[in-house]
This record gives C-alpha cells, structure tokens and sequence, in this order.
C-alpha cells in the first residue's frame, strides 16, 4: 500500500511538471525578451530582424517571440505567421473588431526608451489560428521600427 502511495505520488509530481513547462511565458519573462530584442536591434537592426524571425538566440521562448514594424509606414518586418511580414500593423484588428494594431503604432510613437503596456487583446496562440486567446503586449521605439513582446493571460 506504502509503494503504491508513493508511485501515485511520484506520478502526480511528474504530471505537474510537465503541465508547468508547458505553460505560457508570464509578463515578467515577455518584458526581458523586450528589453533583450531592444538591445539586439540597437546593435544590428537586420541581424536582429533575422533573428527574430528564425526564432534564434533565444528569441523564440514557448509562445514568447519579438515583433517589429517600421514606424515610417506600419509594415511589419518580424511577426508571427498569423501576421504576414508587409502587413501595415494599423490594420489588425481581433476576432471581437477591436483595432489592436493602432494602439500597437500608436506606442510606438512614444518616445524612445518608453514601453507602453497595451492591454488584452484576442490573438492566436503560435501554431494555431482559432480560437483566439487574450494576449497584452509590452511596445516600444527603437530607432525607425516599433518592437514589442507579447504574452497570454
């Protein structure tokens, strides 16, 4: 009976964790990757873009991921695939009609150095493309593009 206690325990821990590790990244982690893709695109813009689309050097975190769009046009350079690279990021809107894309823009045109938290917004989880999910996205200025990081609630 004592090893049969144990094994269930030791099964429900294993189960947890799995469950952990596949959850979402949190606020927290979405705003370092921010501050880490503010870095890379001050260092080298097209590397970072690169980067960030190929999901390298730590820029692809479960459903953590870098976005940027130029701030002279609102054409997205690095997006996820529900957000095909050109896209003016003015025109997105979610599954319920709210405009996210222009409060996107709109942050970017804050001064450098200034993040703007955009509340929730519907958006697909990476690989999916329905349901959406509600997702906050941390944006700010770098030079001539927008950048953001978002995460799931």
């Amino acid at each position: 009976m004592f090893r049969t206690i144990i094994i269930g325990a030791v099964s429900a821990l294993m189960l947890s964790a799995a469950a952990f590790a596949q959850q979402g990244g949190t606020a927290q982690e979405a705003r370092a990757m921010l501050d880490k893709a503010v870095a890379a695109v001050k260092t080298d813009q097209a590397v970072a873009v690169a980067m960030f689309l190929k999901g390298e050097g730590g820029f692809l975190d479960r459903d953590l991921y870098p976005f940027c769009f130029r701030i002279a046009d609102g054409k997205t350079l690095a997006s996820p695939k529900a957000v095909p690279a050109g896209t003016d990021v003015r025109t997105l809107k979610d599954a319920t009609g709210n405009a996210y894309g222009l409060a996107i823009y709109a942050a970017a045109q804050k001064p450098e150095g200034q993040i703007t938290e955009l509340q929730s917004y519907m958006f697909p989880k990476p690989g999916t493309t329905t349901p959406t999910f509600p997702k906050v996205s941390f944006v700010t200025k770098v030079g001539d593009l927008g950048c953001g990081v978002g995460y799931y609630k």
